[in-house]
């Protein structure tokens, strides 16, 4: 293996995600000290860090190793989302920082292609280390992705900047014209298509051609508010 190449990949990686390099480390389940010099050539790649790689995150094992083929091979129904559970109190003023959250439900029928996050939408915030502060938090309303999603959980969600990247089964807020739905993102056996899946399994898969897709947000959170804590 050529460690310089290799290097360059998980650096193009690491920028795909939109993470920094510890998140990464964390991500993978890897020391973030060790990680640090793998990447920066002090350790050499090893068979055991591409499996982590490999495994953790999806990537194509041919495509780390050579670059050849496609970045992601994950296919499964089942997302890296993590699910994060906070008390009420977690939730203050906007002015004391943190993770913005908006009064707008991604899942609210025909409410059109635009989602503006705008500070006069942000009605507060979240301060806990494990969300990504660069995040937009929004409602989800809606049974289809119960019980992974409930009706009135909030999700931390980033915008896609490259589509033709995409994390296969992970989940996603996907906005067309007329709708915006929170679904699984599937491979299609069409390139020009994406399936979109709920995990209820009352609803049926939805086929979209990719040309209609006009903006998508990857799921970082799922955020419940357990007043138990």
């Amino acid at each position: 293996m050529k460690n310089e190449e290799i290097i360059l990949r998980i650096r193009e990686l690491i920028k795909i995600l939109g993470v920094t390099q510890n998140d990464f480390a964390d991500r993978i389940s890897t020391d973030r000290s060790n990680f640090s010099k793998h990447i920066n050539g002090k350790l050499p790649i090893s068979e055991s860090l591409i499996n982590k790689i490999v495994v953790g995150l999806g990537v194509s094992k041919v495509w780390l190793k050579t670059g050849e083929g496609d970045i992601f091979y994950m296919q499964t129904a089942h997302s890296h989302s993590t699910c994060v559970s906070i008390p009420s109190e977690a939730i203050h003023n906007k002015e004391l920082g943190g993770t913005k959250i908006y009064d707008i439900d991604v899942t609210a029928g025909m409410s059109g292609r635009e989602l503006t996050f705008t500070s006069e939408k942000q009605i507060g915030a979240i301060d806990v280390p494990y969300i990504n502060r660069n995040a937009h938090i929004v409602k989800v309303s809606g049974d289809s992705m119960q019980p992974v999603i409930c009706n009135g959980d909030m999700i931390a969600i980033r915008p896609v900047q490259n589509r033709n990247l995409l994390f296969w089964g992970q989940i996603y807020v996907v906005v067309l014209d007329d709708y915006r739905m929170v679904k699984y993102v599937r491979k299609n056996s069409d390139p020009n298509l994406i399936t979109l899946k709920s995990e209820n399994p009352a609803y049926d898969d939805i086929e979209v051609p990719k040309s209609e897709v006009r903006h998508l947000f990857i799921v970082e959170n799922i955020i419940r508010i357990d007043n138990r804590l």
